[in-house]
């Protein structure tokens, strides 16, 4: 058995575990990463094939052109990167992206196909953690102070003796009006996707004897392709209701509901292909998945449990680390056999609500930190915070946690009674540009916020100030988020039009400063739904395929001291949200960022502008 050490452990490289893996990296950690499957991503790779959504609710709150709900931090990084990148929408493409972000990062060491099966534990405290890789056979014992378990099942803390939650609680275990009048077992169940082609001639399918027999009476309630409709809707991406297994062990059971999906996928290809006018006579399957694409299996029991209520009132949280915002999203755990009940019913979700970091925590294991499907949430609840988009900002939240504790010398457990280690937390995630509803910028580090601020064009809504406003995104009023209701374009700097292209914006201190890190935050129009998609209807809603139009293309940093050059940096072809420049630390007393192109916008944008000795 081979011996391996780090900081911290993370089992399960899915929407939740590459942020965890890739924030704890960046902040200082050496990291172990183990995935058990040959690629990352979860129920996004190229196995399951699911599109991330999130807070924006596929776009429904941008709507209004003044609500920016679309995540940020590591999770828009990888958007941007993969519209930018993978204009053709390969799945592989997209696990390439993935595979890049933690290969690249020299605190991390990625073990594919590698799984945790069992862990050792003394005095409430994981001390290490047995993997196995068949692939070559080999066996691992990884030490470690701090264990994330991303893995979605729940592995590392089950096998730790964490306590969890399975099944649907009733209504009197946290006073939700939407949970069960009694507690059961049931979940939502798992899906399997397809992909279909359309070609220019009809294309003939038999199913195998062992595909269900499906009508139409049977999807009554469940859109399917018929001739009145567009016939690229759908059918070249599957159908995310062809759901089966919630009444059973998701775990367990997971081969049985394998075989099973896949006996209603055929089936229901059939009845599309053979069972009436459909319009898909010159439709192929191309592709269709083995893996399902699981929704619910265990929750634990963190420090806190995130409640219906606490989703629909938006309650605040002193330890918010990360926020939600998709529906509560509740399907019947028969999944198609319930043919007389729709296939989701989505519960409003008003607000953005933020997630506190105790729901990361186990109350059992001193050690032990989760992000993704698996955090403390009752059935409710986490029918909202389910969703990948959300995963990944709340497993940023947890890996850079997770960083800062190892730091201390503190456990995970110890980390909320400690307000200055929380605090320094909360700072960091909004300096890696993560967006926390109600915190804002309080880092006394950041010198931007003692210089005089200018710009030779601003529009009366985009003043230059903006970028020390502490808030890198319209909040417009939320609440718990900012006291006054702000006009459209508020916390950004926004040249005039009129004045076109360059536009500079100035910092400025009289005393001089040794800096050493410039960092900027871009506009890339986080009003607009933009994830890696294979549905053609609803990648058009977006700008896929080249950079966000309002995203600053090439500009230019020049520093000074009484008046006189020092330092001169460019970056052409800018794409990503968040850039950080760092600098030879001359000492100055101006820095001048000029603005010479965006990628289509008439004006620039600029939210946030940091500098640190």
């Amino acid at each position: 058995m081979k011996q391996l050490n780090c900081d911290i452990l993370i089992a399960g490289g899915g929407p939740g575990g590459i942020p965890a893996a890739l924030a704890a990296a960046r902040n200082g950690s050496k990291v172990i990463l183990c995935q058990d499957r040959p690629v990352l991503g979860g129920n996004a790779s190229s196995e399951v094939r699911m599109h991330i959504v999130g807070a924006d609710c596929s776009g429904k709150r941008g709507e209004n052109l003044s609500v920016e709900a679309r995540e940020s931090g590591i999770i828009e990084e990888i958007r941007l990167e993969s519209t930018v990148n993978n204009p053709q929408r390969a799945p592989a493409i997209f696990d390439l992206i993935l595979y890049d972000k933690c290969r690249s990062d020299p605190n991390l060491d990625l073990m594919l196909n590698t799984r945790v099966y069992a862990t050792e534990v003394e005095e409430k405290t994981i001390k290490k953690a047995f993997a196995r890789r068949e692939s070559t056979e080999d066996e691992f014992e990884i030490t470690a102070k701090i264990f994330i378990d991303c893995t979605g099942d729940g592995t590392i803390g089950a096998c730790s003796g964490a306590s969890f939650y399975e099944g649907r609680e009733a209504k009197s275990s946290f006073n939700e009006p939407l949970a069960q009048n009694e507690s059961d077992n049931l979940r939502l169940g798992s899906s399997l996707m397809f992909q279909a082609k359309k070609h220019d001639k009809p294309m003939p399918f038999s199913p195998p004897s062992w595909a269900r027999k499906v009508t139409e009476e049977d999807l009554a309630l469940r859109p399917h392709a018929t001739p009145a409709m567009d016939m690229d809707l759908g059918l070249e991406y599957g159908y995310w209701w062809l759901e089966w297994g919630g009444t059973l062990d998701t775990i367990k059971d997971n081969e049985l509901i394998r075989d099973e999906l896949l006996a209603i996928l055929l089936g229901v290809w059939d009845h599309v292909k053979n069972g009436g006018d459909h319009g898909a006579d010159n439709w192929a399957l191309e592709w269709c998945g083995f893996l399902p694409g699981k929704r619910e299996s265990r929750r634990f029991i963190g420090q806190y449990t995130l409640n219906q209520n606490d989703v629909q009132e938006a309650k605040t949280f002193d330890d918010a680390i990360a926020y939600g915002g998709w529906h509560i999203d509740i399907h019947p755990p028969e999944g198609v056999d319930a043919i007389d009940k729709s296939p989701c019913i989505h519960h409003d979700v008003p607000n953005l609500y933020q997630i506190p970091l105790r729901t990361t925590i186990s109350k059992k294991i001193n050690n032990l930190m989760f992000a993704g499907r698996n955090i403390s949430a009752s059935h409710v609840a986490f029918a909202s915070t389910r969703v990948m988009a959300t995963c990944a900002v709340v497993g940023q939240a947890v890996g850079t946690a997770a960083a800062m504790a190892g730091k201390s010398g503190i456990q995970p457990g110890n980390i909320v009674s400690n307000k200055d280690l929380l605090s320094s937390i909360q700072q960091q995630l909004l300096k890696d540009d993560v967006f926390i509803p109600g915190i804002q910028n309080q880092d006394n580090s950041d010198l931007a916020k003692d210089a005089k601020i200018s710009a030779n064009s601003e529009q009366e809504i985009g003043k230059a100030i903006n970028i020390i406003s502490g808030q890198t995104r319209s909040v417009h009023g939320h609440r718990g988020v900012h006291p006054e209701i702000a006009l459209p374009g508020t916390h950004r700097w926004m040249s005039n039009p009129m004045d076109g292209m360059p536009v500079s914006i100035e910092l400025s201190w009289t005393k001089p400063k040794n800096i050493r890190l410039i960092q900027i935050v871009f506009d890339t129009g986080a009003h607009r739904v933009l994830t890696f998609s294979l549905a053609d209807e609803y990648t058009q809603k977006m700008h896929w395929g080249s950079p966000q139009p309002e995203t600053v293309k090439d500009y230019t940093i020049a520093t000074y001291f009484n008046g006189h050059q020092k330092e001169s940096l460019s970056k052409k072809n800018n794409y990503q949200r968040l850039r950080k420049h760092v600098l030879q630390g001359h000492s100055i007393d101006t820095i001048k960022i000029t603005v010479l192109s965006t990628q289509g916008l008439d004006h620039a944008r600029i939210f946030e502008i940091r500098a640190y000795e």
